[in-house]
Formats: structure tokens, sequence, C-alpha cells
């Protein structure tokens, strides 16, 4: 679905709030008041479903700020997303793994001739592995005993490998139902590269947007994978957190401890991980570390991005994505995110860094 002008009211009063009491459009983001927003016309987004809270939550402040802008964001899926903006038919896309050399080495449609597309981090999210297995409220996993699990080689809950991380639970010999997405995800993407880098003797498949073995349930969308870790017996699956809901959420083996995700834990992976090498200065791609043995971070982490133009074919989208996405990044934007979806924050000089593309951008 598409979302535009919608509401849930609860979340639309807080960040109206938040946004009229911001000035006018500025280089950080900020959102305009009613009386002084400039701002006009229609701007179109698709992608990333992780980001889906935060979308509704930035539509909904933008569009209260600027009330001649219409915002429409299609949560899509991030593979879809960006094939939706190399082919011209969106101004930014939201996707949950950065652009990939080829589509790098490739043509934009929004995009002038001059400019290229850019990565910028807006969202921040732990993934929370979700489960529905009958009287268990608990689980544990190590992630060489997770990378078995969605690759099919362990096919019971009782196996004697979830039993040892899991000694007080009583474990069914339910069938395992390992959920996962069935439309290229960014989300599987950022899933599979936690288990490649820290099983990489069990998980030998290299990260990508479709999951890669023959195994388990496909499910379209992030709520396609709650609604059938829901629905089913037996299952398990990879979201969002924000999207985990009632369901049950594993913790996962960091260091020596098990550990639950937090906003924070999952930042501080963010902060210790490095940008990716060799792309354009405003491309701010970001190679996770995922190796931490420190029981503070949170491994399996997502991070978002806002792809855009670097100078735009069409001038007055280009100052729309200017004004929208640096609201996504500012102060403001990033705390409506927290609030609505408990995404982390950019950091100071990660959010800096967002600005100055930003602001560069024509």
């Amino acid at each position: 679905m598409n979302f535009t002008r919608f509401g849930r009211p609860a979340v639309i009063a807080v960040v109206a709030a938040l946004a009229l009491s911001s000035c006018a459009a500025n280089e950080s983001g900020a959102p305009a008041s009613d009386s002084t927003s400039t701002l006009t016309g229609t701007l179109v987004g698709a992608g990333s479903s992780a980001q889906g809270s935060a979308q509704e939550a930035w539509i909904a402040a933008f569009q209260t700020a600027n009330p001649d802008v219409t915002v429409n964001y299609d949560p899509s899926g991030s593979g879809a997303g960006r094939s939706t903006f190399i082919a011209g038919g969106s101004d930014f896309a939201g996707s949950d793994s950065y652009l990939k050399d080829d589509e790098l080495a490739g043509s934009f449609g929004s995009c002038a001739p001059t400019g290229t597309a850019v990565d910028l981090p807006v969202y921040i999210s732990p993934i929370a592995v979700v489960f529905n297995v009958e009287g268990v409220t608990d689980l544990n996993f190590d992630s060489a005993t997770l990378a078995k699990v969605f690759k099919g080689e362990i096919t019971t809950w009782n196996d004697p490998a979830i039993a040892a991380l899991n000694p007080k639970a009583t474990l069914p010999s339910t069938a395992i139902t390992a959920v996962h997405r069935s439309d290229d995800s960014g989300t599987t993407k950022n899933f599979t590269d936690y288990l490649n880098q820290t099983a990489p003797d069990v998980w030998t498949e290299s990260p990508a947007d479709p999951f890669p073995y023959q195994t388990g349930e496909g499910a379209k969308g992030t709520s396609g994978v709650v609604d059938a870790v829901t629905n089913g017996t037996g299952t398990i699956g990879y979201a969002d957190a924000s999207k985990a809901g009632k369901l049950g959420v594993a913790k996962i083996k960091v260091g020596d401890k098990f550990i639950g995700y937090t906003a924070d834990a999952a930042a501080a992976v963010v902060a210790d991980s490095p940008l990716v090498e060799g792309r354009d200065a405003s491309d701010l791609a970001i190679k996770l570390n995922r190796l931490t043995t420190d029981p503070t971070h949170y491994p399996l982490v997502l991070v978002s991005y806002a792809v855009v133009c670097t100078e735009y074919a069409d001038a007055a989208k280009a100052e729309l994505v200017k004004a929208y996405v640096g609201y996504m990044a500012s102060t403001e934007g990033q705390a409506v995110a927290a609030s609505a979806g408990g995404a982390a924050p950019l950091s100071a000089d990660l959010a800096d860094k967002v600005a100055a593309v930003i602001k560069a951008v024509k």
C-alpha cells in the first residue's frame, strides 16, 4: 500500500506538535511551520518496508508543516524501491542495503546526466528474531545454531543444539518453520550478513537481498513475515524490531552473554563501523562490523538509507528531496522515528555528514 496523508491519531498528534514547533525548512531539514512554508508539489518514494512506521510518522509531521506538499511512500521492499528509483519512477528510494556496484555503474532516471545516486543513512534499527512456539516465552540463540535453523539443518524445536542453549525451556518436538523474505530485501541482506560474518562455517553464502537457500517458507515484506510467524505453528522469522509486536523475540549471543536488542546497542555497532571504501565522497554507505564481543552492542542491526540524486533532472524535485530527506535525518526527524518505530538516532557525526550531502544536492 501507499502511505499518503494517512493517520494514526496519536502519532499525528505527537509529530505535528514537533513539526509546528520548528522553524522554516532550512539546511538542517527541520519542518517549516504552516505560516512560513513555501514548498509545494508531490514527492514520491518507494522501498524499505522496515522504514514503514518511521515513514508514516515522518510524512505526517512533514505534511502538517508543509500543507502544500504531498509525500507518497510505497513500502514495496528495498530491492523494488531501488529498481523503481533507478527507472525514474520515484524521487528517492528507501533501502536497507546500500546500492550495489553494478547499480552505481548504471544510470538513474530521476538524476541529471551530471549527477549520480548516493546512499544516506536515515534509519538505524535492530533486527528482531521473532518466534511463535507453544509454551516457549524465552529463547536464546548463538549465530551458528540460528544459521542452521534458517539453512534447514536443524528442523525440530527440541533439537539438542537448541536445547543446550535453553536449559530452562521446555522445547516441543514441533517441526520448525523458518520464515524468510520472498522478495528482494535489505533486511534479508543484513540478516544474512550477520550470519555470514559470525558463523561463516555454517552460513557459506555471501549476503544478498534474495534469501539464498531453498528452505523454510517465504513471505513478502516485513508485514508478510510477521503475519506468517504469528499465524503459523513452530515458526521463526526475522523482521525490523519495530514490527515485532507481541511475538516472542529471541536473545542472541554476544561474547559470553545472551542479549536482547535495544536502540542504543544497535547504534553502538553502527558507530564502530567504517564507511564503504571506493565510493563517491558523498556516499555514506556503512560497512557494518558485526564481530563484536561486547555485550552492550547488538550486532544484528540494519542501517536503512535514503537513496537520492546528487543532482536532479527536475530542480523542483531537488528542493523537495532536500527538505524531506533533510528532515528525516534531522534531530527532530530522528526523534520522531525513535518514537514511532523504536529506531536508534544517528550519531551527531553521522547526522552532520548527511546534512552536508543534502545541502549540496541540486
